[in-house]
């Protein structure tokens, strides 16, 4: 299945990412899968990495989390898949590659993949103007291309999105903090609407804030895709679990983005809503009652009036009006007034 009907349909692409939070076993790749499908999201992200081909044994750790990985390389190594490993998915997969092999081996056969902030590669061509890309229908059979920005400057992403327009491949960006977790200062909701206007295409925000707000946020401003790192649990091991959200958190997550969506899809008109709900209006607002009995000629003073539900007589701005002037006719304690129970009142 390929995420393009969804974009396509202006609802919001939720991807639930796993990156390498599976550590290397493919039951767990599976029931991740199974995870994010039940809690609504539209696609499931996997990492895939090649040790030997985009990195050597000497890189380090940039943070020590793994007891039972010398260096990096190793970590790499272990979290990688075999083409005979391939399963059957039942939601969109994706795929972010750590390297150009990688993006030729992946067993669950992605339906768009991306290219990560930290792999770009220095040959794309430098983009000479401001490139609008996002065709309205599907004019390739490839793969669309969803760009994550987190450590690139614009000149770099303008380069990438033009690359992939010239090779007529759909293009979405993705608003990425390179920040794990990433607190809300640094989350860049204004880019989402920058994005949209310099690219015309997809946009959309790559969140790791361990957090549903910010995804409420930029689903509020029709923002095309999201994509939030999940972990089964908080207790799960892994360098990206603490910026993670839970399956629970990601079923609140999506739900609260449709119901955003709805909301969006419904302008109100307030004169309209208004209209509808008149007869409800009457049970809430106020009249004018009698706060005593009073016989007909009586000379209306403020003490025999009061101000009670429901709204169904004379309005609390008819008091002015009524004092001084005589009832018409006998009226009982809590009577709502009406007009022609006043001498001379007119109707307005």
């Amino acid at each position: 299945m390929s995420p393009e009907p969804i974009l396509r349909s202006g609802r919001c692409l939720v991807i639930g990412e796993v990156a390498l939070t599976h550590d290397g076993s493919l039951g767990l790749a599976h029931a991740f899968v199974d995870a994010i499908a039940n809690a609504g999201a539209d696609a499931v992200k996997f990492q895939t990495h090649i040790a030997s081909a985009e990195s050597t044994p000497s890189e380090p750790f940039r943070v020590k989390f793994s007891r039972q990985d010398k260096t990096r390389y190793d970590y790499w190594k272990r979290m990688e898949f075999t083409e005979e490993a391939a399963g059957a998915a039942s939601l969109t997969m994706h795929a972010s590659a750590g390297s150009s092999s990688s993006r030729h081996r992946f067993p669950l056969r992605p339906s768009s993949c991306s290219t990560g902030s930290a792999c770009r590669s220095g040959r794309l061509p430098r983009a000479k103007r401001r490139t609008r890309c996002c065709s309205t229908a599907s004019s390739t059979r490839r793969k669309p291309v969803l760009l994550s920005t987190g450590m690139s400057p614009v000149e770099e992403i303008d380069a990438a999105v033009a690359r992939a327009c010239a090779r007529n491949v759909d293009v979405g960006v993705f608003q990425c903090t390179t920040a794990y977790p990433c607190p809300p200062e640094k989350i860049g909701l204004n880019l989402i609407p920058f994005y949209r206007e310099r690219y015309g295409c997809w946009v959309g925000l790559s969140d790791h804030s361990a957090t549903i707000y910010p995804g409420l946020a930029g689903a509020a401003l029709g923002m095309d895709m999201l994509e939030v790192h999940v972990a089964l649990s908080r207790e799960m091991f892994g360098p990206d679990v603490i910026a993670s959200v839970t399956t629970q958190e990601l079923r609140q997550l999506v739900d609260g983005v449709r119901f955003i969506e709805r909301m969006r899809a419904n302008p109100i008109d307030k004169n309209a809503s208004a209209q509808e709900t008149a007869p409800l209006r009457k049970l809430f607002t106020r009249s004018l009652v009698a706060s005593a009995d009073l016989p007909a000629g009586t000379v209306i003073a403020r003490e025999h009036v009061a101000i009670k539900k429901p709204g169904t007589g004379l309005p609390p701005d008819r008091l002015d009006d009524i004092i001084g002037r005589r009832l018409a006719r006998p009226v009982t304690a809590d009577q709502v007034l009406a007009a022609d129970d006043i001498e001379g009142l007119g109707i307005r």
